[in-house]
């Protein structure tokens, strides 16, 4: 049950938080993996090397996920060295935080392209062998900000709010080719990219959460596996928060 034996995945800013998470949690369930990293290369190594003790195949592939290159470069060396590609997890991201009358164009740019333009250009290289297939999970990682909004986050909340209609619009694209394509929405995940919030704003967040805590990457991944088995093959374009109740 909930095996992933045979299956390729590739996911993006899969070194770290969330994403290196992600990785562990297919690999356990059996999956190979192509991760795809930005530029830490220590972390990239760490991550390779606890996936490879699962006794998991690994290739690391590092770049900008918002770039087409970058993408295309990942998806053709799954299919080199592992012949197939069956799933993919958009979860690469970026914030910078400005409060909309302050945010620059370079800042509005950036989140858009790293957090929803690369969803675009992974789903369309991962798309083409997943359609020969007849075969393949897309997953995308979006946030309760794209379902609440938050104050100070315009570009990070619009970036995610797109990739839901990004992944109901291309569910209903590939529904009848055996492809499934999911979102999920985490809450307040203690990351790197949250790591700059002070203990007061910490205090605030928890405030609003019923379960009154944050999650924990692991808490997040094992819904990814979930999604990426064939025992979810009957769910698609599907928005699944995991955020102790916040919304």
């Amino acid at each position: 049950m909930f095996s992933l034996e045979g299956k390729v995945a590739v996911v993006t800013g899969g070194s770290r938080g969330i994403g290196r998470a992600i990785s562990v949690s297919l690999a356990r369930a059996g999956a190979r993996l192509v991760v795809n990293y930005l530029s830490n290369d220590e972390a990239a190594a760490a991550a390779a090397k606890e996936i490879g003790q699962l006794g998991c195949q690994v290739v690391l592939v590092k770049g900008d996920a918002g770039k087409a290159e970058v993408a295309q470069r990942a998806i053709d060396e799954a299919l080199r060295r592992f012949g197939r590609v069956d799933i993919l997890v958009n979860n690469a991201g970026k914030t910078a935080d400005n409060l909309v009358v302050r945010m620059s164009e370079e800042e509005w740019d950036r989140v858009i392209e790293t957090n929803l333009r690369s969803a675009f250009l992974w789903t369309r290289a991962a798309l083409r062998p997943m359609l020969r297939q007849r075969w393949g999970r897309v997953i995308n990682i979006t946030s309760v900000d794209g379902l609440v909004g938050n104050a100070g986050q315009s570009n990070y909340s619009a970036a995610k709010a797109g990739l839901i209609g990004f992944t109901r619009s291309v569910a209903r694209e590939v529904a009848t080719r055996g492809i499934t394509v999911n979102a999920i929405a985490p809450g307040i995940v203690k990351t790197g990219m949250t790591a700059a919030l002070n203990e007061k704003q910490w205090d605030e967040i928890l405030k609003r959460i019923p379960m009154g805590r944050d999650a924990t990457p692991e808490e997040i991944a094992p819904i990814v596996t979930f999604l990426a088995c064939d025992e979810a093959s009957y769910i698609t374009g599907k928005v699944i928060a995991v955020d102790g109740g916040l919304t």
